[in-house]
């Protein structure tokens, strides 16, 4: 095998690091939902109101994962892109060497606002108190 197919080959593998991920992401958003109109049916059932306020610890829980899950992703893509500029010529799949100060988006505070998951988890928890304050949970 020559040094250009191996690059192919780690590239690849690269791929589907970030492919399963991606995946994993896309699971936590249906879990998050899911979740959280359980919690806000078995509280519309006449049970303790404020038992709908449980619905933000599985929310913030995955919202962190996600975004966990969304620095992992952007620290495959800045691999990918050294493999691409042949700084990497080895099968290296190792990110920890791979700096947040280098790259600004790959911090976890910035991976957590970012628009995919701010946008997402923030339209939830603003739904989570609409329907807090409608099933009057703050009386």
């Amino acid at each position: 095998m020559d040094k250009e197919d191996k690059k192919i080959k780690h590239l690849e593998m690269i791929e589907t690091v970030i492919e399963r991920i991606g995946n994993n992401s896309f699971q936590l958003k249906g879990w998050s939902v899911t979740l959280v109109s359980i919690i806000g049916a078995l509280s519309a059932q006449g049970s303790e109101k404020k038992f709908f306020l449980l619905a933000f610890i599985p929310l913030l829980a995955f919202w962190m994962l996600d975004a966990f899950y969304l620095q992992i992703e952007r620290k495959y893509r800045v691999l990918y892109k050294q493999v691409l500029d042949d700084k990497i010529t080895t099968f290296d799949m190792d990110i920890h060497d791979i700096n947040t100060n280098d790259d600004k988006n790959i911090g976890f505070l910035r991976c957590m606002f970012a628009q995919v998951e701010g946008w997402f988890y923030l339209s939830i928890i603003g739904v989570v108190m609409t329907l807090a304050i409608l099933i009057g949970v703050f009386h």
